[in-house]
């Protein structure tokens, strides 16, 4: 009876953890969660960065103090579930390395 059970609420879970793979992600919530990464990131931080999507796609504008901000950015960017692509148009500015 208890491995009838535990097997059940494995079946469940893995159920439950397929439909919300599928579901697919809003551009709002791609969007607060590209921010929240930036906001969160030591490196990506700080810079004057604005975040559009539009169907999955990712457009970052702005200003980075360095070429390893910008670069940061897009990289974490990427990594947001429902994310299909990034265009990373981030400028460095002057004197920035």
């Amino acid at each position: 009876m208890l491995k009838l059970f535990a097997f059940s609420m494995a079946l469940i879970l893995l159920a439950s953890t397929c439909l919300a793979a599928s579901k697919p992600v809003s551009d709002d919530m791609i969007s607060d969660e590209v921010r929240i990464k930036l906001t969160g990131d030591p490196i990506a931080k700080g810079g004057n960065i604005t975040v559009d999507v539009k169907q999955g796609v990712v457009t970052l504008t702005g200003t980075a103090e360095a070429e390893q901000q910008k670069n940061r950015a897009g990289k974490l960017a990427k990594k947001v579930n429902g994310v299909k692509q990034v265009i990373n148009n981030i400028t460095v500015a002057k004197g920035g390395k």
